[in-house]
């Protein structure tokens, strides 16, 4: 005789990870307490953190099975890591929660039965709602950050939902993947993702939940998230015409000429000649947009030890083929066709800065350059449960 079959749980949490393991087991026993008397999981999607966070999960489900992880090898990100972790669940509801323990685990059950019994879509627990604070951004920068991306996301949200940036909330399962293959699935801000990206009209809630100092680890809010944000809103403003990645590389590469422009600068003052001053600036330009695509264009796929010497002799090579095919391409339509110096010039650099582009994504980090949306479930993952 089989034995009794263990009913789905009701609810998953997904809990993105990235060197997290001290914060693991006070997690999982938070859980326990918050969700008693509700059929629960918690699924860990850890992105292969040195400090053996998989390592912590794994002991814990060994002993719970309400309790998974997902270790992602070779793949970085929080809104993917969400998008994985929600698409490995079969519950009819799903909630997405920090793993630095500082959002409030008992607001779960209010989420579940506004979602369950109120008939809600999405349920956001916010910093700014009545009943919430937002004390875990301790610094005067961090609240000024959060407030002007929140005015930016209500603005394109057309909404006056107060935390469109919260990291905390709850959905129905079947309206997230429905809107999974529009997700760009790169960056922190996975709720706006989601918010712009579903093609139904959402019936959202919102409940006040406080935002509480984090207690180990460091804090993922950053000028680098938000960049991230804004390259975010500018994917969905532009209905995902121009590829994220090829808008981060460009702004890497306007950020390199200002570089370039201040070597020169700087030698010009102290008497370096002009070709020797060009050459140093090209190769410092070059050096400084390897090391800045590296940790912002491509870092969740980040070149480290001896592949990150390749990959920066690759990335010289590319450019420097780029540049010539830049000067030829502008040479070719001045001369050749008689083109004013600035089509020319813009021709040029444009083809340059693609050839750079998609050459770059090929070689230098591995994969192939994608011009159209990227679904963004996908492999690379490990279950450790």
């Amino acid at each position: 005789m089989e034995g009794a079959l263990r009913p789905a749980p009701e609810i998953t949490v997904v809990i993105p990870c990235y060197n997290e393991r001290p914060n693991v087991a006070p997690m999982a026993s938070r859980l326990a307490a918050a969700l008693d008397g509700i059929a629960w999981e918690a699924v860990f999607v850890d992105d292969d953190s040195p400090d053996g966070t998989a390592e912590a999960v794994r002991a814990i489900a060994a002993r719970d099975a309400r309790i998974r992880c997902v270790r992602r090898i070779g793949r970085r990100g929080l809104a993917s890591a969400v998008i994985e972790g929600v698409l490995s669940s079969s519950s009819p509801f799903a909630a997405v929660i920090d793993g630095d323990l500082q959002h409030d685990e008992t607001r779960l059950p209010i989420m579940l039965a506004r979602l369950r019994e109120d008939g809600a879509d999405l349920v956001v627990a916010s910093r700014f709602a009545e009943g919430g604070d937002a004390a875990g951004l301790a610094s005067r920068s961090r609240h000024t950050l959060s407030a002007v991306a929140i005015r930016a996301a209500q603005i394109m949200l057309g909404t006056k939902l107060t935390d469109p940036m919260s990291g905390f909330f709850a959905v129905r399962r079947e309206l997230f993947e429905a809107a999974t293959p529009r997700l760009t699935g790169q960056g922190f801000k996975i709720l706006l993702d989601l918010l712009l990206s579903s093609s139904a009209r959402l019936r959202v809630e919102e409940i006040g939940a406080p935002f509480h100092a984090r207690r180990e680890g460091e804090s993922k809010l950053s000028l680098l998230v938000m960049l991230q944000f804004a390259a975010l809103l500018f994917d969905k403003a532009t209905g995902g015409l121009v590829p994220l990645r090829f808008v981060s590389f460009t702004l890497v590469g306007l950020f390199g000429l200002g570089v370039h422009l201040t070597v020169l600068a700087i030698a010009d003052a102290v008497g370096v000649s002009f070709g020797v001053a060009q050459s140093a600036a090209t190769l410092v330009a070059m050096a400084a947009n390897f090391e800045l695509n590296n940790r912002i264009t491509y870092r969740d796929q980040r070149l480290r030890g001896g592949r990150l010497w390749r990959g920066r002799l690759l990335f010289f090579a590319v450019c420097g083929v780029g540049a010539v095919a830049n000067v030829g391409i502008a040479r070719a339509l001045y001369y050749g066709m008689h083109t004013g110096w600035t089509p020319s010039g813009a021709a040029g650099a444009i083809i340059g800065g693609v050839w750079n582009y998609v050459m770059s994504a090929t070689l230098v980090w591995g994969r192939p350059a994608r011009w159209g949306r990227k679904r963004a479930s996908g492999g690379g993952a490990r279950a450790c449960s």
